[in-house]
């Protein structure tokens, strides 16, 4: 194998610096031993890795370009050691020093978690809006040490292990020379300093569970799995951080007449077959009645229903603007639906009246009208045209 690194990476003697790294990273992707474990090709990993050593220094390449050995012993021996950053960076295309090592100290003070409650409100105060007091636990900042972690009178000193950087160097041997990385510091944690006297409160956390009362105004037209966020409402972060946000989830209990499909209403009325038949008025409650009086004052609470003669079961009266109020404005409408009852029981008088009208009517032994359970929509078209 030549032991000309310009040949080994497949390069030109003229090729810039960016040239001599796609081709380092191209030969590292093929050749490193978690991809061709055979000693062969392990060879030449370390072979290929040792002249981009070469040439991405400027000053060792250019010893070399004058007829010099800048490692006195070849390209396959250990020489100075190379950085794990190069190997990294053929793999993940950028800065190993960034990705795995070189970050700094962790910040103690993080922003807190996000907190989710649910509650049940019933169906009149999810369309008109309610205001509810709320019992939450979470996580408040320290009083004692301010968020600190320390006790009153000391803070925070840095990390004599790792100077405040909040990270050491490990150096490790391998066939491929010297590898370093960097890892968090377990003397501080990553952190870079550490608390000698924490606090007795918080035990250096920072904050501390506390049961708090919240009141939370839920807007008019909410429906079930709506979330209402309460900004920097939510657990606290370490080092007493910036809170979360906590997020309230509706839950709209059934109502025992209403039936709510987005922001409409709709309900069912039953009425005796006579009535159906001759005409009559019905009064029916409003959603507004579920309100409590000392909220609202002055609101309708049932409205008379106007039902004709002749109506039959199954028949459906929509009553504008009657529903929920959108979120967005505006207002559903109430879909009532009217159910005509049979009578099951008849006395002696009441069958002889009934004959009697069906002698009238000529319906002593009707026939049925016997039709399509759906109607194609020609059909639909011509009965309605035929109607007029």
């Amino acid at each position: 194998m030549s032991q000309d690194p310009y040949e080994l990476l497949g390069v030109g003697r003229d090729a810039d610096a960016d040239t001599i790294k796609k081709a380092y990273r191209r030969l590292a992707r093929q050749l490193h031993p978690d991809v061709n474990p055979d000693p062969e090709s392990q060879e030449r990993f370390k072979q290929v890795t040792a002249a981009y050593e070469v040439l991405s220094d400027p000053d060792k390449r250019a010893a070399y370009d004058r007829g010099g050995d800048p490692f006195g012993g070849g390209f396959g021996g250990q020489g100075a050691g190379f950085s794990f950053t190069d190997i990294m960076d053929a793999f993940f295309g950028g800065n190993a020093g960034a990705a795995g090592g070189g970050r700094g100290p962790r910040p103690r003070v993080r922003r807190g978690q996000d907190a989710l409650i649910r509650i049940e409100v019933e169906l009149a105060e999810a369309a008109f809006g309610v205001s509810r007091e709320l019992k939450v636990d979470t996580a408040v900042r320290c009083t004692t040490c301010g968020g600190e972690g320390a006790a009153p009178g000391s803070h925070p000193v840095p990390c004599e292990t790792c100077r405040g950087a909040g990270e050491v160097a490990h150096v490790q041997r391998s066939f491929l020379g010297e590898i370093r990385t960097l890892r968090p510091c377990a003397a501080c944690r990553g952190f870079g300093s550490v608390i000698p006297d924490p606090c007795r409160e918080c035990a250096g956390d920072g904050r501390v569970r506390s049961r708090r009362t919240l009141t939370v105004k839920i807007p008019a037209g909410v429906d079930n799995g709506t979330r209402v966020q309460l900004s920097e409402q939510g657990e606290v972060g370490p080092g007493g951080g910036p809170a979360g946000d906590l997020y309230v989830e509706i839950h709209v209990a059934p109502h025992e007449v209403f039936e709510r499909h987005g922001n409409d209403l709709h309900c069912t009325v039953s009425v005796p077959m006579t009535a159906a038949a001759l005409g009559t008025t019905i009064t029916l409650p409003t959603l507004e009645a579920d309100l409590d009086p000392g909220e609202e004052s002055g609101v309708e609470t049932s409205f008379e229903l106007q039902i004709p003669s002749g109506t039959q079961s199954g028949h459906q009266v929509v009553l504008r603007g009657r529903g929920v109020p959108g979120l967005r404005g505006g207002r559903g409408d109430l879909a009532v639906t009217i159910g005509v009852d049979t009578p099951a029981r008849l006395d002696p008088r009441q069958e002889e009246l009934l004959r009697e009208l069906a002698a009238i009517r000529g319906e002593e032994r009707p026939t049925g009208d016997v039709r399509p359970t759906h109607k194609s929509m020609f059909g639909r078209l011509r009965d309605a045209f035929t109607a007029h």
